[in-house]
């Protein structure tokens, strides 16, 4: 006798904002989060110099005689200070993205986690500035997103995994579901038993997954979409059905598409009208709430690749 499958979790709701991330976010309250994940801009060199500014001028300074504390002791503005000597785009690219960092955390909830997703340039930078900002001790993984597709050069080694680095509000409260998450196969199940070989394994720290395939169905156009199955992984292990899950730096929605289908309460920003459009078409029952004039957010069907 076959044993039914549990039924599955009700769709959960999907709303997106559609203005600067820092200013929606702000309005937010605070622990109402169990997952964030955030896929910001690589900083390849093509910084918006708006989005930058606005950044600046709006982190506050410290009061006068206060020291932040951060890795090891170390004075949080000192350590700045070192990292600036390394890369003299240091202060362009955290001035954005560290008062937004600072906004998730404070939006998480006590049993939350976040995700953060950045490749080579950043991700040194990324990890000693969130053990400052979190503490070392929320630090929970470095997960490694490998793939084998597109142009390589024959100057280096081949540039060809993203880093994704996971932090938790309390090390002694976080939701993990190991039970939740995908199996995947054994590399040599001739070595496992029967019963092991069939359930599969639970992944590691290393997820070797395609990217978003140019014919796929998931394919959206938005030239920075991750693919579905990176986010399920996430999704499943640290969220259950009925929780809320926010990603301000959404994109094509692959978050909230996952989100939603696995029964979870999804919250999308983003400022850019050709994500909102592609967002639109990909979760047409999807809130949209705007600060910004309607005849922003339309935007031509010719300007993207139409949905499969």
């Amino acid at each position: 006798m076959t044993t039914p499958s549990p039924p599955a979790a009700p769709r959960g709701s999907v709303t997106v904002h559609h203005g600067d991330n820092l200013d929606v976010i702000r309005n937010f309250p605070d622990a109402s989060f169990t997952l964030i994940y955030l896929d910001p801009p690589f900083n390849t060199g093509r910084m918006r110099e708006r989005s930058v500014e606005r950044a600046r001028a709006t982190v506050p300074e410290a009061p006068a005689g206060v020291v932040r504390r951060g890795f090891h002791g170390r004075e949080y503005e000192r350590l700045r200070g070192d990292l600036r000597t390394y890369d003299d785009r240091f202060d362009d690219y955290w001035g954005f993205l560290e008062p937004r960092l600072e906004e998730a955390w404070r939006l998480l909830a006590p049993d939350g986690t976040l995700y953060l997703h950045l490749d080579f340039r950043e991700a040194h930078y990324a990890k000693v500035l969130m053990d400052a900002l979190f503490g070392r001790e929320n630090f929970l993984n470095e997960l490694v997103w490998a793939y084998d597709y597109g142009a390589k050069t024959r100057r280096r080694w081949p540039t060809k995994h993203d880093t994704i680095l996971v932090y938790v509000k309390d090390p002694d409260r976080y939701w993990f579901d190991s039970d939740g998450v995908d199996r995947e196969p054994y590399m040599a199940p001739g070595l496992v038993t029967p019963e092991k070989a069939a359930r599969g394994k639970l992944p590691t720290d290393v997820w070797w997954h395609t990217i978003v395939p140019t014919t796929g169905r998931e394919k959206t156009g938005y030239p920075t979409q991750k693919p579905e199955g990176i986010l399920r992984r996430i999704v499943q292990a640290s969220s259950r059905p009925g929780d809320r899950v926010l990603d301000f730096f959404a994109g094509s929605g692959t978050t909230a598409a996952v989100a939603a289908s696995l029964g979870r309460n999804a919250v999308l920003v983003d400022d850019n009208p050709a994500a909102i459009e592609v967002i639109r078409r990909r979760i047409p029952d999807a809130e949209l709430v705007t600060s910004v004039p309607l005849e922003q957010v339309a935007r031509s069907d010719a300007a993207l690749e139409p949905l499969p």
